[in-house]
């Protein structure tokens, strides 16, 4: 990657500035970072037992550090199409901030860090499952599937659907049905969430040459899918309540919140979005052509809607835990 420094777009490597803190925390990447915090802390709520105060802040800071350290390895390997990309141009690689050795460097520390942290502050479980998390973003999703596949974010969708069961497993040292449930939830949000941005940011994956949906299979059957996923995303956030881990608030909370996320997700059906391809280069994740707001309105609905599933569900645990 080093070698391609100079040949990919990016900024030459003599023109290099000192990274400052920033540019290593932007490696992280911070707002993706944010919802792996959350839906591990709702999984460590929710799974049954409980933990030391020092471990519980531990084993978060550590499957945030592995998620933080997961995405400085993908900026590392990506580097060549960042720099072209519009919605990534400005990271810091791209932007010549800092070398790729040293994001590769910054990764394999915290990566190995955070894992042998977590097995002190919890369990070889949840050491484990972050261990092989990070693994699969690293070399399934983004060396492999990324480049070669339209399903890389089904399959791929997997390594951000660990965290809550790596939080659930730092609580009880196993894997159960309700935390393979909090899998699923995230696993199968993930297709409608990122086909949703891959629909209007076609244009900018087709010129670095990454088989994302509309490029493959186009845009009408990419929205006939996102569909179809969100119809069964909804029958699986109900199944918590089949299992006794959802109550009646979370019943509440996610009927209302499916029906929301259908409800755009047929607006996406039905319109026209990834038609025309992107000719305005935005760098924004939310400017679009009036043809892409249906997909752009899923795509921002899609990240509050998953927070709100599982505060709501870590929220009733935590209820039920006062004994309320």
């Amino acid at each position: 990657m080093d070698a391609a420094f100079n040949t990919s777009g990016l900024a030459p490597a003599s023109g290099l500035s000192l990274a400052e803190p920033r540019d290593y925390f932007a490696l992280m990447k911070p707002r993706v970072m944010s919802l792996v915090v959350f839906t591990a802390w709702a999984g460590l709520v929710l799974a049954p037992g409980s933990l030391p105060l020092w471990s519980a802040i531990a084993s978060i800071i550590c499957i945030a550090a592995g998620a933080g350290a997961s995405g400085a390895l993908n900026m590392w390997y990506d580097a060549d199409i960042d720099a072209q990309m519009s919605r990534t141009k400005k990271r810091p690689i791209p932007q010549g901030k800092m070398a790729p050795r040293a994001a590769l460097g910054f990764g394999l520390a915290v990566s190995i860090a955070s894992v042998w942290m977590l097995y002190i502050a919890s369990n070889l479980v949840a050491a484990g499952l972050l261990a092989f998390t990070i693994f699969f973003y690293l070399v399934i999703y983004t060396m492999w599937l990324k480049r070669s596949t339209p399903q890389n974010i089904v399959i791929g969708g997997a390594a951000g659907a660990f965290p809550p069961m790596i939080g659930y497993a730092a609580v009880t040292g196993s894997i159960t049905l309700d935390s393979v449930l909090l899998f699923m939830i995230t696993f199968m949000w993930t297709p409608p969430h990122f086909w949703a941005l891959a629909l209007y940011k076609a244009g900018d994956y087709g010129k670095v040459g990454i088989p994302m949906m509309p490029n493959v299979a186009g845009p009408k059957s990419t929205r006939l899918q996102i569909m179809i996923y969100s119809v069964i995303l909804t029958a699986v956030t109900l199944a918590p309540i089949a299992t006794g881990m959802g109550g009646t608030l979370y019943a509440v909370a996610a009927v209302l919140l499916n029906l929301g996320f259908l409800a755009l997700a047929f607006k996406v059906w039905k319109s026209r979005a990834g038609e025309k391809k992107d000719a305005a280069d935005e760098a924004s994740l939310y400017a679009v052509t009036q043809g892409d707001r249906a997909a752009r309105n899923l795509f921002f609905y899609s990240i509050l809607y998953l927070f709100a599933l599982f505060g709501v569900l870590a929220a009733e645990g935590l209820l039920k835990g006062f004994g309320a």
